[in-house]
């Protein structure tokens, strides 16, 4: 009486492991906070699913930054179909590396900017700023911060995407003045972290009077946790814009799979999910716009952001005027 019990049992696996090896799996390298169970990851992994006939699968790598490096690292090998959340500050180095394929996708975009990039394309964006607690002291541009007692935790643009926009937007608003701006705000920075989760959390826990994030952060406060206390700084010098973007790999072995991926990025579907879960702004609105409190939102008076070409040439420079200023 156990055989056929056994039988159909072992016929039931065999089919299981047999439909599991037919399952095309997509790997997307993507930074950690994309992935966690408050980012947009489990809401874009079961609505691409929907759709796909597919297995998603996200690979989680640290920071923004620390994405280019791993692919660096792993060369045409790399276990990843798609890398999601380079920006515009790394898009000339990423392209360098010859390990991207064009994306052939027309989408109708809603940026602040012109996009024309074959190779990358923007799923989100955002200005970045610090955030502090309302009623607090609140400079308006990096000199008043400088001449400050105020704490601030930032993130180190070696690993991290907003760590190196703010080298940018430094370099941005002040050019050749950058050294000294950095020389006068380091007394200010309590500490670097290797990413944006780290840095706020910090300043969440009290540790610093506020943090390197953006002018969104405080809709996720007002909308998840009805919390107003919670604001962006506005600086006179303008903020620098992020935008966050995707590349296909050259070497996936699943290159429809991708392609679909691509295409479902900057779809209603996709981008709806954007801004509560990631809260940065879509790179294409979604159908009825944006939740109610982005309204709210601190609209910077001038946007800075230097082309990816002037990123890469900027970055090498910017990096050494902001490790000499913070280690003297």
């Amino acid at each position: 009486m156990t055989k056929p019990i056994i039988l159909t049992t072992v016929a039931g696996l065999c089919m299981a492991t047999i439909a599991a090896a037919e399952t095309p799996v997509l790997t997307v390298m993507t930074y950690d906070s994309f992935t966690s169970d408050w980012g947009p990851g489990p809401a874009v992994e079961a609505a691409f699913e929907e759709t796909c006939a597919c297995d998603l699968q996200f690979l989680g790598a640290g920071d923004g930054a620390a994405l280019l490096a791993r692919l660096q690292l792993e060369g045409p090998r790399t276990d990843a179909d798609i890398v999601l959340g380079l920006d515009t500050n790394l898009t000339a180095a990423a392209r360098e590396t010859g390990l991207f394929a064009t994306h052939g996708v027309t989408a109708d975009l809603t940026l602040p900017i012109a996009w024309d990039d074959a190779e990358f394309l923007p799923f989100d964006w955002g200005y970045l700023a610090f955030v502090g607690n309302v009623g607090a002291d609140a400079p308006t541009s990096f000199r008043a911060l400088a001449d400050s007692d105020i704490k601030v935790v930032i993130q180190d643009p070696r690993s991290s995407t907003p760590g190196l926009g703010l080298l940018m937007w430094v370099k941005a608003a002040y050019g050749d003045e950058a050294p000294a701006i950095w020389a006068d705000l380091a007394d200010n920075i309590v500490t670097v972290t290797p990413g944006w989760s780290e840095a706020y959390g910090l300043f969440l826990e009290g540790e610093a009077d506020a943090a390197l994030s953006y002018t969104t952060s405080p809709a996720y406060h007002l909308i998840a946790e009805e919390d107003v206390t919670k604001v962006a700084w506005a600086f006179d010098e303008g903020h620098y814009m992020q935008v966050e973007v995707a590349g296909k790999v050259a070497s996936t072995d699943v290159p429809d799979l991708a392609d679909q991926f691509m295409a479902f990025m900057v779809s209603n579907a996709f981008q709806t999910i954007i801004p509560t879960t990631n809260w940065m702004y879509p790179a294409a609105t979604p159908e009825g716009g944006l939740p109610d409190g982005f309204e709210t939102l601190v609209t910077p008076a001038k946007s800075l952001l230097l082309s990816p070409s002037e990123a890469l040439e900027t970055r090498a420079a910017a990096l050494d005027e902001w490790r000499n200023a913070l280690s003297q």
